[in-house]
């Protein structure tokens, strides 16, 4: 089967928590790929209108208290995202309808000031993209993630941000503000060097070559930059592990973890279906050492060991990284972000960020 471009999942797995289904057409327009950059794909837009925008986060794997996403879905297209079966619970498949159906919460700025202006707000960081990219290519249209910056701003809160697209820069203006008051910190994902394998694997993404410049430019106005290289799928790119980190660091980041690659639920079709229409020849090779890295299971769900993985795969990998990143970072301090010069600024006149 010749892969769609422009797309990572190739099809619709049944939604397991819906009893019927119906056959979709495998056809869409071929995206126009020319640097990250949006054309003529064609994403469905559904307006949800929650209550509320924050999200607690009870994981001790992941390093955040509260997460903030204005879409469910993402147009990026990564095979192997993990917020896929999210997508399920909405009535939508893991697959294709996760990159093309987007549901959009466009009153998450003004939930947003309206959380931070409740006397019962503790100030803590915020993390946008807590489960999908707040800087997928719709944002470019609708700029939820600009007004929601915009709020940060204004309330001099801590925010963190994790992306893999370069239309963060567009925002660079709001970055360097809040980074003047020790207010922000990026996590930029790199997954790859391969610009061949990252057109594939993450086809609405921004090119590595974009991916770095970004890293470039958010450190020349002093923003701390992490990267994630997430995931790492043995037998695809975890022979990269030392050249990413050294290209990294190069571009301005100042410090790198990673995840290791795991397939719950529908995520596991898709990959697997994505692995066979792409690397056909070595689809059962890397699913197995996929599985080597879970103990046996392609999918894990445990907190505390879900991120790195387990058994003699993981610890190849777990050790191979933690000398990288020794060698090319040295010692790392930890950041911490300004959570005192938050204050509630008078209502009157504020209308005008919306």
């Amino acid at each position: 089967m010749k892969p769609q471009k422009g797309q990572g999942a190739q099809i619709n797995p049944n939604n397991r928590f819906v009893a019927h289904h119906s056959e979709v057409e495998n056809s869409y327009l071929e995206y126009l790929h020319n640097e990250g950059e949006e054309d003529i794909v064609r994403t469905e837009i559904i307006e949800t209108f929650p209550k509320t925008i924050l999200n607690k986060v009870p994981s001790p794997d992941v390093p955040m208290d509260w997460s903030l996403n204005p879409y469910q879905g993402c147009e990026h297209g990564c095979a192997y995202c993990y917020a896929r079966p999210t997508h399920e619970y909405w009535g939508y498949s893991a697959g294709i309808d996760f990159e093309r159906k987007i549901l959009v919460k466009k009153n998450a700025a003004e939930l947003l000031e309206a959380k931070l202006r409740s006397k019962s707000w503790k100030v803590s960081p915020i993390v946008l993209s807590g489960n999908t990219d707040c800087y997928q290519p719709i944002d470019r249209q609708l700029e939820i993630t600009r007004a929601c910056l915009k709020v940060f701003l204004k309330f001099k809160h801590p925010v963190g941000i994790i992306t893999k697209n370069a239309l963060i820069q567009r925002d660079l203006d709001l970055i360097g503000a809040l980074q003047s008051q020790n207010l922000i910190h990026v996590v930029v994902s790199v997954t790859t060097l391969n610009e061949d394998l990252r057109r594939v694997m993450e086809p609405r993404t921004a090119s590595v070559q974009k991916r770095l410049q970004t890293i470039e430019k958010l450190a020349e106005i002093g923003v701390p930059v992490t990267v994630n290289m997430a995931p790492i799928i043995p037998g695809i790119n975890s022979h990269e592990i030392f050249a990413l980190l050294k290209a990294v660091k190069n571009a301005g980041a100042l410090d790198a973890g990673y995840i290791m690659a795991r397939l719950n639920g529908p995520v596991a079709e898709v990959f697997s279906n994505w692995l066979t229409v792409n690397y056909p020849n070595k689809a059962e090779k890397v699913l197995n050492q996929i599985a080597a890295s879970h103990d046996g299971q392609v999918g894990d769900s445990e907190f505390g060991r879900r991120m790195r993985g387990s058994g003699k795969m993981a610890e190849q990998i777990r050790d191979t990284f933690k000398l990288a990143h020794r060698k090319v970072f040295g010692d790392v301090k930890k950041l911490k972000l300004n959570c005192q010069a938050f204050e509630r600024p008078q209502v009157g006149g504020q209308l005008g960020l919306f």
